[in-house]
C-alpha cells in the first residue's frame, strides 16, 4: 500500500514538474517570437529610412523634394500593404535611421555574416533567404534594436543623446511598456538620478543606465508619487498617504527602481518591552540588503534621523543575516533640511533623507538644475 502511494505521488509530481516545463518553454517561445517580430520591423524600418535618405542624397537635396518624396513612397506602400505607412510613419522611418545611423556599419557585418554563414552551411549561393529571415535566429541584431517599433518612435523625439540612451538601456532592461516608458520620462528620471550622483556616475548612467552597485545608486532627487492621486493643497495624513502607496503598490516599486521586494507594512518589532513600528519594509536583491522607509508629511526632523537610526540598528543587529549587506533607511518627505541630516548623522550613513513630489516635476527646471549642478561640478 505505501509503495502504491509513494509511486503516485510520484507519478503526480513527474506530471506537475512536466507542465511546468512545457509551460515555461511555450512562453519562451512567444516570448521570442514577440521579440522577433519587433526586431524585424525595426530593422525594416530603419532599413526604408537608409534608401530614403540614400535617394534624397542624391544630388537632390532640397526640403520640397523630400517632402514630396516621402509623400509619394507613403501613397503607395499604402495602397499595397494598407495601414502603418503612412506619411508621419515613413517620416519616422527616415528619423529612425537619422538617429540610429551610427549602427549601420554593425548592422551590415550581422547581415554579412549571417548571409556568409548561410552559404557556408548550405554549399550554395541562396538568393531566396531574405535578410528580415536571417535576422531570426540574430542575437546580435536583436541587441541592437531590442524594443518595439512604438519604443523607438518614442525615443527618436528625444533630442539628448546621453538621455535617450539611458530610457533605450533601461527599457531594455526593466522590459518597460512603452506607457511606463512615458512615465518614467514625464517623471525625468535621468535628470532625478543624475542628481544624486557625482559627474563619473552621471556619465555612467548615459552609457549603461542605473547600475546598482552601492546604496546611493537607489537615490533619486526627489521621488515623484504622482500616481498616488493624493492632491498637496488638501490635507492627508501619513496614514492616508501608506494606504496609497499599497494600493499603488506596483506604481511605487517602478519609481522605488530595481531589485526592490516588497515584505511589509507596519512592521512591528519589540525592544525593550516597547512596540515600534517601521512603515514600509522592502528588500533589495541587487544589494541583498533590507530597505526601510519612513513616511513624512512635513518637514524633517532630528527625531525623524533618530527613529530611522533605531530602525536600521534593529534590523542590522537582530534581522539580517552575516551574508546580508547592511540595512537602508530612507525617508521620504515633503522638506528635506540637509543642514539637519549633516550635524544628526554621521559623514557615512545608511540612512537618507529625500523629498517626494505629489505631481510631475518641471523637466525644464529639472534640466537647469542639472545643468547648474554639472558646472559647479566641473568647477569644483
Amino acid at each position: 500500500m505505501k509503495k502504491q502511494i509513494k509511486s503516485t505521488k510520484q507519478k503526480i509530481f513527474s506530471d506537475v514538474k512536466l507542465f511546468k516545463e512545457v509551460r515555461e518553454l511555450i512562453l519562451s517561445a512567444r516570448q521570442a517570437v514577440v521579440r522577433n517580430v519587433d526586431t524585424i520591423q525595426v530593422i525594416t524600418n530603419f532599413e526604408i529610412g537608409r534608401r530614403i535618405i540614400k535617394v534624397e542624397q542624391k544630388g537632390k537635396k532640397k526640403a520640397d523634394y523630400g517632402k514630396a518624396l516621402i509623400k509619394s513612397l507613403a501613397s503607395k506602400l499604402t495602397k499595397e500593404f494598407g495601414n502603418g505607412f503612412s506619411k508621419r510613419n515613413v517620416e519616422y522611418m527616415r528619423k529612425l535611421y537619422l538617429t540610429y545611423q551610427g549602427r549601420e556599419r554593425q548592422i551590415m557585418q550581422t547581415l554579412s555574416a549571417q548571409f556568409k554563414k548561410s552559404i557556408i552551411s548550405s554549399g550554395k549561393f541562396q538568393k531566396t533567404q531574405t535578410p528580415s529571415a536571417k535576422l531570426q535566429d540574430s542575437d546580435e541584431f536583436s541587441r541592437m534594436f531590442t524594443l518595439s517599433w512604438s519604443h523607438y518612435v518614442f525615443l527618436i523625439g528625444l533630442d539628448d543623446k546621453k538621455e535617450r540612451d539611458f530610457y533605450e538601456t533601461e527599457s531594455i532592461d526593466q522590459n518597460w511598456s512603452l506607457r511606463e516608458l512615458k512615465r518614467q520620462f514625464n517623471s525625468s528620471l535621468y535628470e532625478r538620478l543624475a542628481l544624486s550622483r557625482d559627474k563619473e556616475d552621471v556619465r555612467k548612467l548615459a552609457q549603461r543606465g542605473q547600475v546598482i552597485t552601492k546604496p546611493e545608486d537607489l537615490l533619486k532627487e526627489p521621488y515623484v508619487l504622482e500616481f498616488l492621486g493624493l492632491d498637496e493643497h488638501t490635507k492627508y495624513s501619513e496614514s492616508d498617504m501608506e494606504s496609497a502607496v499599497i494600493d499603488k503598490l506596483e506604481h511605487f516599486l517602478l519609481e522605488l527602481g530595481k531589485g526592490f521586494l516588497f515584505e511589509a507594512r507596519q512592521k512591528r518589532f519589540t525592544f525593550d518591552e516597547d512596540h515600534f513600528f517601521v512603515d514600509l519594509v522592502f528588500y533589495n536583491r541587487l544589494l541583498s540588503c533590507y530597505v526601510l522607509i519612513d513616511l513624512k508629511i512635513g518637514k524633517l526632523t532630528h527625531q525623524d534621523l533618530g527613529q530611522m537610526q533605531m530602525y536600521v540598528n534593529y534590523f542590522d543587529r537582530h534581522v539580517k543575516t552575516e551574508k546580508e549587506n547592511p540595512t537602508v533607511g530612507i525617508i521620504l518627505c515633503r522638506k528635506n533640511r540637509e543642514a539637519i541630516v549633516e550635524i544628526t548623522l554621521p559623514k557615512k550613513s545608511n540612512i537618507h533623507a529625500k523629498e517626494y513630489r505629489l505631481y510631475l516635476p518641471s523637466k525644464a527646471a529639472l534640466k537647469r538644475k542639472l545643468l547648474g549642478w554639472t558646472k559647479d561640478k566641473e568647477l569644483s
